[in-house]
């Protein structure tokens, strides 16, 4: 039986050895004639409607309970600051603490921090940046826009049909080559990823809007790789 993989980027052919996981897929998959295996992928640009955002929190102090106390002090006013915003899915992980060696004339410290995330509607994004940003001991992460969850189960439809599709086409066009005309196939393995969008604008910077307009839409992204028989 011969093996044959069909690739999206760049597309290639080539003709592999049996390994040992090769040989247990074909234990599984039973194929008379010649095994192909294509890789698709799809993206789908979609409507955001809200942005996860996440944050660090820190304070420093002459002893880790004193840091912890001020940490403690500084979370009470980012909450406060939070509940202005409506922030959905709010989570706080639990404190971290370290000590901190000496920085220049510096003394030696303890460091206390902790992180804070949640889900924020897209009007929030200035407020977010100029009020929370800007408090003592913030430092904001990337920001990663986010769809309607209503319409994630459509988005998945159409990103795996246009997957598959790009990978049936890609097995077409070997048995094509190949001079084969039945294609079935037998198996399929379906991945996904979503990339974050990196917030540049941060509450020092100048004076322009915080628009959440510019902020890349979310992008869902699915691959996958079918094995098919052909004859």
């Amino acid at each position: 039986m011969r093996w044959l993989s069909a690739l999206l980027l760049p597309a290639l052919v080539q003709v592999a050895h049996p390994s040992a996981a090769l040989a247990q897929a074909q234990v599984q998959l039973q194929c008379s004639g010649t095994l192909l295996e294509a890789r698709g992928a799809a993206e789908l640009r979609r409507e955001a409607s809200r942005f996860r955002f996440s944050l660090a929190l820190e304070a420093e102090a002459a002893s880790s309970d004193e840091a912890l106390a001020a940490l403690e002090a500084r979370l009470v006013t980012l909450r406060q600051e939070l509940s202005t915003l409506a922030v959905d899915e709010l989570e706080v992980s639990s404190p971290n603490t370290w000590e901190r060696g000496r920085r220049g004339r510096d003394p030696a410290a303890w460091v206390a921090s902790l992180r804070v995330s949640g889900s924020l509607a897209l009007p929030q994004l200035q407020p977010l940046v100029r009020r929370v940003g800007g408090l003592p001991g913030v430092r904001l992460s990337p920001v990663s826009t986010e769809a309607s969850p209503e319409q994630d189960r459509a988005a998945r439809q159409q990103l795996l049909r246009a997957a598959y599709q790009d990978a049936q086409q890609q097995a077409r066009d070997l048995t094509a080559v190949m001079g084969l005309e039945a294609l079935r196939p037998i198996q399929v393995q379906v991945e996904g990823a979503q990339r974050p969008v990196p917030l540049r604008a941060m509450a020092d910077a100048a004076p322009a809007a915080f628009d959440p307009a510019e902020l890349p839409p979310p992008i869902d992204r699915l691959s996958l790789q079918v094995w098919f028989c052909a004859r």
